[in-house]
């Protein structure tokens, strides 16, 4: 991978270099912890960030901060912006304005168990991608390609991802 001298094309270069030399160095390990609070809420920490949790009333919540999906959304939306960045700027195309929506429909009755045959998650996502700037709309549209499939947040929800849950029971 050839380094432009651009920021991010620069640390994709360098990472390049460091997974050519020891391809464990492609492995990475991202965690987060969780502890209950009030109700259904939680707060969330992540490296040295904290977020707080929690639902609306309608869901059982205090509505004290954004839900679960509510985050998966912005997740999803602040990882097509990072990856809209990056690409562009490997790609060589300018952007002069990147603002992007996104929404979500979800079934109730999954997640209550009203409904076995309803899945618990979203049933859709749309997102909606507002690009500025003096390349061609064929050349953003190709952007918007490399980004979908570069996107890891939209590769989460794309493709299966295996969980595994442990149960500690304490005193057991």
């Amino acid at each position: 991978m050839p380094d432009s001298g651009t920021a991010l094309n620069t640390i994709a270069a360098q990472t390049a270099r460091a997974v050519e030399a020891k391809p464990a160095n492609a492995a990475v390990v991202f965690t987060a912890s969780a502890t209950g609070g009030e109700g259904v809420s939680s707060a969330i920490d992540l490296r040295s960030f904290s977020v707080n949790v929690d639902e609306p009333p309608t869901l059982g919540g205090g509505d004290s901060a954004p839900n679960p999906v509510e985050y998966y959304l912005a997740a999803l939306l602040s990882c097509q912006v990072v990856t809209y960045r990056f690409w562009a700027e490997r790609l060589g195309l300018e952007i002069t304005k990147l603002s992007l929506t996104g929404e979500g429909d979800l079934d109730v009755r999954g997640f209550f168990g009203l409904d076995d045959g309803v899945r618990a998650g979203f049933t859709e996502v749309r997102v909606t991608v507002d690009i500025e700037g003096p390349e061609s709309p064929e050349r953003y549209r190709e952007l918007q390609e490399v980004v979908d499939a570069h996107c890891p947040v939209h590769d989460l929800t794309t493709n299966p991802t295996p969980v595994v849950t442990s149960l500690q029971v304490a005193g057991a």
